[in-house]
């Protein structure tokens, strides 16, 4: 039977790959479980005058390479489980491209589609004084997440000042650059998971100037959809899916008119010349590549045998089970594994501390660049551990970030 416990599938990811890594018995104990968990209840006066209790957590998975990183989660549905596996793979996620922290996660049970913009910023600097205590540019820095973004970082940046009394800009990432954040983190998720397609086509000879269709139609969706084209110089985008709708054109879209009838509408649905299909037919089309760009446990053992696609590249976060995975590499689909293709995220959320540090800003181009190199050195290690161990792409990159955090482990004199 198939595990869609997201915290289960994680846990059976680093089981596997500490298999493969000879890890004792001791270190594999300390890598299945989070190192710090809390569990907080805050109270909120909403625009009705009652007053409502949130519930919320905060993960601190693993912090032998370095403080914690990872982001917070507005959902309706949040549970610890999520958050713990989300904080699991930003542990190994961190480690996969060599950056020098841990990983973390956070998350309020609430419905931000249903609050009005006062609540929002109340539950943001609710929920910043519940973990004040524990988070720090030394210890823990989070960033934005599901239905969280810039403007909510600088509310939680701005309470979280006020309760140290001090300037400390790099306690959160991916905020407005008005107030530290830095050039080229708007696509950075979106960026990383092409640049991987683009060395995986030059391994593996697929065209990237076929088709490609994309599974989730939000921030990193949308700019995947752009910079395919301008990363991979060509391309045809035949179907997008969001939460409301999945539409297909033979022919292709025109990304940029595609974006902008999102932003405009809030959905991809009635695009002029799109024919609607369901929301499961999008992940079987005939496509050279496939973005899951969308929630957890997308492509499973139910679907993976139908998949076409030559490559996935994986912006969302697990959205393959394991049992998916075995099926995908036996039919020869090049995964991309999130840990790996959603990584330009983290990537310049790293650099973003690194300049808050320093004061100091470097331009798009910087960035742009740093990343390219970060990402695509990742890439090719993962490669080298595929063929020296003959395992699939996910469980490569999870040998590669377990035997890093494993050996900081070690080192420390931990296990």
């Amino acid at each position: 039977m198939e595990s869609y416990n997201s915290f289960k599938v994680a846990q059976q990811q680093v089981m596997e790959s500490a298999k493969l890594l000879n890890l004792d018995q001791a270190t594999i104990e300390l890598l299945i479980y989070p190192q710090r968990e809390f569990k907080f209840t805050f109270p909120v006066r909403m625009d009705d005058g009652k007053v409502k209790v949130f519930h919320a957590w905060r993960i601190q998975y693993n912090y032998a390479r370095g403080p914690a990183k990872g982001g917070i989660r507005f959902h309706p549905e949040e549970t610890v489980d999520t958050i713990r596996a989300l904080a699991c793979w930003m542990t190994w996620k961190t480690a996969v491209v060599d950056l020098p922290l841990g990983g973390g996660k956070g998350g309020v049970c609430c419905d931000p589609k249903t609050m009005s913009e006062r609540e929002l910023e109340a539950v943001s600097r609710g929920y910043i004084r519940a973990i004040a205590p524990i988070i720090g540019i030394e210890r823990d820095i989070p960033a934005p997440d599901v239905y969280t973004n810039p403007q909510t970082m600088t509310w939680m940046m701005d309470e979280y000042e006020t309760i140290v009394n001090n300037h400390q800009p790099g306690i959160l990432t991916d905020k407005p650059q008005q107030v530290g954040g830095t050039e080229g983190r708007r696509d950075a998720t979106a960026r990383g998971g092409v640049i991987n397609v683009r060395e995986a086509c030059k391994v593996y000879g697929f065209d990237p100037t076929k088709t490609y269709a994309i599974q989730g139609f939000g921030n990193a969706g949308q700019r995947a959809a752009l910079l395919h084209q301008e990363i991979l110089g060509g391309g045809k985008l035949i179907a997008v899916s969001d939460s409301r709708a999945a539409i297909f054109n033979p022919d292709g879209f025109d990304p940029k008119e595609l974006v902008m009838h999102k932003l405009k509408t809030g959905t991809v649905k009635n695009f002029p010349g799109a024919k609607e299909i369901q929301h499961n037919e999008l992940l079987t089309l005939d496509v050279e590549i496939l973005y899951p760009a969308a929630l957890e446990n997308a492509i499973t053992s139910q679907n993976a045998d139908n998949i076409k696609a030559k490559i996935i590249s994986e912006l969302a976060n697990g959205p393959t089970t394991p049992e998916a995975d075995i099926i995908l590499n036996k039919k020869g689909v090049h995964v991309i594994p999130d840990i790996l293709a959603s990584a330009g995220g983290v990537t310049v959320s790293y650099f973003e501390m690194v300049q808050d540090k320093y004061s100091y800003f470097w331009d798009e181009e910087q960035v742009q660049q740093r990343l390219d190199k970060k990402i695509s050195k990742a890439y090719h290690t993962v490669q080298e551990a595929l063929r020296e161990k003959k395992i699939h792409p996910r469980l490569a990159a999870m040998v590669v970030g377990v035997a890093r955090v494993a050996e900081a482990c070690k080192l420390r004199g931990w296990v």
